[in-house]
């Protein structure tokens, strides 16, 4: 176990070196570079601001309105018929969204169920399981300036979805 600390604690500090001397052979101005990629990454996080504040803005106003609470009254009946826990539902439904969203909503399950549970271990695999969609394209297409995404969100949803399915199949199989 000490062996693999420490190789954890060199792994960054070596892979900066190992750039800094690649750079170096190479001759190139390996800090102007370095300048230009965060300056680059400034601009990028500059045009990307405006997505995010309105993505944040819907997040909030989503939890706290309470619509969650009556979609899941809404759909209970078809969980009960493909054995879908609704304890996950709040997670399944914010995950897509959001990644911080989701975090609170997996630490909440597994603070009120645990984690060695059926349903801790279904939430914490649908956390590695799926993506926060909206977020990434949102993210992805307004760096990029694409404007028409056509079924992109209907083919990242429908993934989410059959990766929350198969997480409670496994889950359930493993259990």
């Amino acid at each position: 176990m000490q062996i693999l600390n420490f190789v954890s604690n060199l792994a960054m500090p070596l892979v900066i070196l190992i750039i800094v001397t690649y750079g170096m052979i190479e001759k190139n101005k390996v800090f102007d570079d370095f300048l230009e990629g965060a300056k680059e990454g400034m601009g990028i996080v500059f045009s990307i601001l405006p997505t995010l504040v309105g993505l944040f803005i819907a997040i909030g106003a989503l939890r706290s309105s309470g619509i969650l609470d009556i979609i899941i009254r809404l759909v209970m009946p078809f969980l009960d018929i493909i054995h879908f826990p609704s304890e996950i539902m709040p997670l399944a439904m914010l995950r897509p969204i959001s990644g911080s969203g989701s975090i609170a909503v997996a630490t909440d399950i597994m603070k009120t169920y645990g984690v060695d549970t059926t349903i801790g271990k279904i939430a914490s695999t649908i956390m590695g399981s799926t993506e926060t969609t909206l977020y990434t394209i949102a993210i992805y297409t307004s760096s990029v300036k694409i404007k028409k995404t056509r079924f992109v969100l209907i083919a990242c949803l429908a993934a989410d979805v059959i990766g929350m399915l198969v997480s409670v199949g496994i889950c359930r199989i493993m259990s």
